[in-house]
């Protein structure tokens, strides 16, 4: 070790020790100051210039030594010197004593934290350069981490020292300011009623409001600093603009002009987005095509001794296109347009952070909110791109089926197409890299659709991982990687289905800068701002979930801050997301997982209920799935909920209603459901929680309490003979006198 660095850690160790020998931590305290107060004032009256100097490097000392009590001793410097003169010691004192500490952490700890997390350092000591000041400034100003952890993390970095002094000595002069002047009011407390001083009562409102106000002042340097360059219009065109008619756009156009707010929509494509055109409404069709079929392949099970139907692939792709014409209305130009938005139908882009152009025509607005969505993701395989792949954008196209069919992915997408077009009769072979479908799901849960698929002639292949496509002799292979061995698959058409990326190019994001995220979403806060405060983004451009429903759930947040934010703005609530595959089992859920409980180490109960035991479920011939719930360990409160089984994605809403109002099991458990609908398999799971927990010492009490009354009726004879329910439950021998 370096020399220096032992002679700096002898150094810090015998200080330490000192300072607990003497137990320093018992003079850092309200308390003691109290009592001592007198004293000590009488001793800084009779000694000024030396109190001055030693309180400076006691100070001193206390913050370099990260020892607790800075903030008591900014409180006591108002008591003993005033505001002036206390103000001018400690911000001096606490800025040395702050450096002094970073310079300690830098010199023990930084090379070898540094070289041990390189590549991580690398990004921080690059944003350090860039905004090191503006950052360290934040945390000054806004106390939210305690200041001795703030000097110990920057001695890591390689913020300069002298950069690091005088941003800490400018930063923490307003909140020294505010913890002197409230001392300068404790030093006059000398009985009960002076508590309620209003000058004492003021000092601490400003203690509390300080990191309030400091964090608006933050705000608005930011916004000074990202707006630098840009002129805000003095009036502008719009309250809002949106680019995108998908459902975060189209929700957020609803809002904004159901409040009176003008607001222009833009769209380049479809209006109702992927969802509409190419997503749920279109797959579902197909799904329901394909369930029919289904069902008249098991036509046995239902009682029938034969059923058989002839149809084409090309009317099938009608039916869905015919559906997607239905729904489209609901989402159209002229329903919005008479609803008060202004479509505009064109390529937007954002020119600055007050305006977008669209046609050749510029459009101000004080607030613009991106819901551009996402596109299917097609990775970079060898020969991909000799292939004329299939995506869930272009699939909706076919008028053939394919005969042999792969499906590149065993996400929700690709599992529900893959179960389609097998019962549709494709020869379906479904590639996976990793080792489950559904990875994000339960291993249960993935097992329960594996076999399905199985059980429906699709050819599962997990743990085979795409190397190249390649046409051999007129025939298109596919090859994979299977735990170190190569695997040839031929096929027909192969449908890409490995995952979305958000579209974030091509419309203005490039140049104002605004930030990405590591998987390539757009960067926003709690408030779906983006570094620009008055530019929000919603859906899928920004995740964390892709789902039709969460991109409205954050549509409303986004709408509502940016035109009433100036007044109250709300953080979106991820608490309760739920979502459903629509395969066969239909697989829904709601909070976490069983795997996702065990990487977060959450101590939870699972109670689970066969859907095999439902009398609904046995009547319409699908009595096979699932319930399973997480509860917090001991309590009824609900954590997650997986169902897997008929109807899943519909009987989850029961449980998506109590975990947003805290309703637990027993309340479930207490409400009538319907006899016999596939709903009730909610009440009996949580019938199974309870009956896990019947109080089995209590209930033997109550046995042996009836057992003694029924030897203790009034009137009741050793020889009177029992009466039963039912002829079920009657002795042979008593049957007769029943009647």
């Amino acid at each position: 070790m370096n020399p220096k660095k032992i002679v700096l850690l002898i150094a810090l160790a015998c200080a330490l020790a000192a300072a607990y020998h003497f137990d320093v931590g018992q003079y850092l305290n309200l308390e003691y100051f109290k009592t001592q107060q007198e004293q000590i004032n009488q001793y800084v009256t009779a000694n000024h210039l030396l109190s001055l100097g030693l309180f400076f490097v006691i100070y001193v000392a206390v913050t370099a030594l990260s020892i607790p009590g800075a903030a008591l001793m900014t409180l006591v410097a108002g008591a003993l010197f005033g505001l002036l003169e206390g103000l001018i010691l400690v911000s001096f004192a606490s800025t040395l004593g702050a450096t002094l500490a970073m310079l300690v952490s830098r010199t023990l700890l930084r090379d070898s934290i540094q070289n041990r997390f390189s590549e991580a350092f690398k990004t921080v000591n690059a944003g350090i350069e860039k905004e090191g000041a503006l950052y360290l400034f934040t945390l000054r100003l806004v106390p939210v981490v305690p200041f001795f952890v703030i000097n110990l993390v920057m001695g890591l970095t390689n913020m300069p020292a002298r950069t690091f002094f005088w941003v800490s000595q400018v930063g923490m002069l307003a909140g020294t300011a505010v913890y002197v002047n409230a001392g300068t009011q404790i030093a006059n407390i000398d009985s009960l009623s002076g508590i309620l001083s209003p000058e004492l009562m003021g000092s601490f409102v400003l203690l509390g409001i300080f990191p309030i106000l400091a964090k608006r002042v933050m705000a608005m340097i930011k916004a000074r600093q990202v707006y630098k360059g840009y002129d805000k219009p003095k009036q502008f065109d719009e309250d809002l603009v949106v680019l995108g008619a998908g459902s975060g756009g189209l929700v957020t156009s609803y809002i904004a002009a159901m409040v009176k707010a003008k607001v222009t929509l833009i769209e380049k494509h479809e209006m109702g987005g992927d969802c509409l055109n190419t997503g749920c409404v279109p797959s579902k069709a197909i799904i329901r095509s394909g369930k029919f079929m289904a069902d008249v392949n098991r036509s046995a099970d239902l009682g029938f001794r034969s059923a058989n139907v002839e149809f084409s692939f090309s009317d099938i792709m009608k039916r869905v296109e015919r559906v997607v014409k239905t729904i489209e209305p609901h989402d159209s130009i002229e329903r919005y347009s008479d609803l008060g938005v202004n479509v505009v139908q064109g390529e937007g882009k954002i020119t600055s952070p007050y305006t977008v152009e669209v046609n050749g025509h510029t459009i101000s607005a004080r607030n613009i909110v991106i819901a551009t969505g996402a596109r299917p993701f097609v990775p970079p395989i060898k020969g991909i791109d000799q292939i004329d792949y299939l995506t869930s954008d272009n699939v909706w196209n076919l008028q053939q089926q394919p005969e042999r069919l792969i499906v590149l992915g065993g996400g929700p997408i690709g599992c529900e197409l893959t179960q389609s077009f097998a019962r549709l009769g494709s020869q379906v072979t479904q590639v996976e890299m990793l080792p489950r479908l559904m990875i994000k799901e339960d291993e249960d849960v993935s097992v329960a659709v594996q076999e399905r698929f199985k059980q429906e002639g699709v050819d599962v292949r997990v743990d085979h991982r795409a190397l190249e496509f390649v046409i051999r002799d007129g025939e298109k292979i596919l090859i994979c990687d299977h735990k170190g061995s190569q695997v040839e698959i031929p096929f027909d058409q192969v449908l890409v289905a490995v995952g979305r990326a958000a579209n974030t190019t091509g419309f203005g994001l490039e140049e104002l800068g605004i930030e990405k995220t590591a998987t390539g979403t757009i960067a926003v806060n709690e408030y779906l701002q983006t570094q620009y405060p008055n530019i929000y983004a919603v859906g899928d451009v920004v995740g964390p979930y892709q789902f039709t429903h969460t991109s409205a759930h954050q549509a409303w947040y986004a709408a509502v801050n940016a035109l009433f934010g100036k007044f109250k703005k709300f953080k979106v609530d991820y608490s309760v997301i739920p979502w459903a595959t629509f395969t066969e089992p239909e697989v829904a859920r709601v909070g976490i997982n069983e795997q996702e409980a065990k990487e977060q180490g959450i101590d939870v109960e699972v109670t689970r209920f066969d859907v095999a035991e439902l009398d609904r479920a046995i009547a319409d011939e699908e009595a096979h799935g699932f319930v399973k719930v997480l509860t917090a360990a001991g309590k009824d409160k609900i954590l997650g909920v997986t169902i897997v089984g008929e109807q899943a994605g519909d009987l989850i809403a029961e449980y998506v209603l109590a975990m947003k109002h805290g309703i637990g099991l027993n309340k479930i458990l207490g409400t009538i459901h319907i006899y016999p609908t596939l709903a009730e398999m909610n009440k009996y799971a949580a019938g199974e929680w309870k009956k896990a927990r019947k109080p089995e010492g209590l209930l033997q009490w109550v046995e042996a309490f009836f057992r003694w009354r029924r030897k203790d009726q009034p009137g009741a004879t050793a020889n009177e003979p029992r009466r039963y329910g039912s002829l079920a439950e009657a002795p042979e021998a008593q049957v007769e006198n029943l009647g």
